[in-house]
């Protein structure tokens, strides 16, 4: 290449000397800086109003937070929390799956199931539940030529903690069920097209193509369900269930100490959720750790689910 005409060099020693000359001012947010003022105001007002009021009775709060009916309820709320989000993911993938299927009549039956667990309230199922031995007083199974083979009166079983079990999962399996569905929907159909041209099975294609793949979109909203899910197991309460809420009120009902118990629920439920916003965080990254591979995704759970997994790229 020729050397640089003068010309030239002397217009880009101008234009560097210009831009050298030229005062940067840095652009000035007000807006920005008013807003933050005024929160950091607002949280000390908060923070003092907490502090400074006696009525919280932050040492008796402190008192009750270790206490052993509250930690019993504690762990019942735990317990049924993860129980029915078990239940509520197992019936909500059999509804999804359902939604997607060719069948038009298991269409319409997980859709109306949709359709009405989404909308009856969680406390009227929860109170109808409870109440079934109302309308159902015995439940038996009797066999032509064998006669009754079971038979146990509707009392026996239902009780508080198994309705609350029942009625909250079949709840929960509703939204469950649209959340995998949308999943599903996510991915794109050519690959199960591709799939099925190849001679995969349908059960197949969802096992080992589609359901992986949904996994990544399934997982943030499912975390924010099952958050959701520990706060709404407080509804218990109305069909006597020992969780966190109850036997918060069963003390305050004796001491009148509600403000001090109600901060330690409050702050349980705060612990327990911080707690699954990490695990969710880590879950998310896992399933989401295909984004920095250089294998494509689709190519990838192809070759996985034809068992290519050892041909070369």
């Amino acid at each position: 290449m020729g050397a640089a005409h003068p010309t030239e060099m002397s217009i880009e020693q101008g234009a560097a000397a210009a831009v050298a000359r030229l005062t940067v001012v840095p652009q000035r947010r007000y807006g920005i800086w008013v807003g933050t003022a005024l929160a950091l105001l607002l949280a000390f007002l908060i923070i003092r109003a907490f502090a400074s009021n006696p009525a919280f009775a932050w040492g008796t709060a402190a008192g009750y937070l270790f206490h052993p009916s509250i930690i019993r309820g504690l762990a019942n709320t735990l317990i049924l929390t993860v129980v029915i989000m078990a239940l509520a993911i197992v019936i909500g993938t059999v509804i999804a799956i359902m939604r997607v299927s060719p069948s038009p009549v298991l269409r319409g039956f997980s859709g109306v199931y949709v359709w009405f667990f989404r909308g009856v309230p969680a406390l009227i199922q929860l109170i109808f539940w409870f109440n079934l031995s109302l309308l159902v007083r015995e439940v038996s199974l009797t066999l032509p030529f064998l006669g009754t083979i079971f038979s146990a009166r509707t009392n026996d079983f239902m009780t508080p903690f198994f309705s609350a079990v029942v009625a909250l999962s079949l709840c929960e399996a509703g939204y469950m069920a649209e959340i995998i569905r949308a999943g599903i929907k996510s991915v794109p159909s050519g690959q199960a097209e591709a799939a099925s041209a190849l001679g995969m099975p349908y059960r197949m294609i969802l096992k080992r193509i589609t359901l992986p793949q949904a996994m990544r979109f399934v997982l943030p909203p499912t975390g924010n369900e099952a958050i959701n899910l520990l706060k709404m197991t407080s509804l218990v309460t109305f069909i006597a269930v020992d969780d966190l809420f109850y036997s918060a009120q069963s003390i305050y009902a004796r001491t009148f100490e509600t403000i001090p118990l109600l901060i330690v629920v409050a702050f349980w439920y705060l612990a327990v959720v911080s707690i699954m916003s990490i695990g969710q965080h880590f879950l998310e990254r896992h399933f989401g750790r295909s984004d920095t591979s250089r294998s494509p995704l689709t190519m990838r759970t192809l070759r996985n689910a034809l068992g290519l997994a050892g041909v070369a790229r």
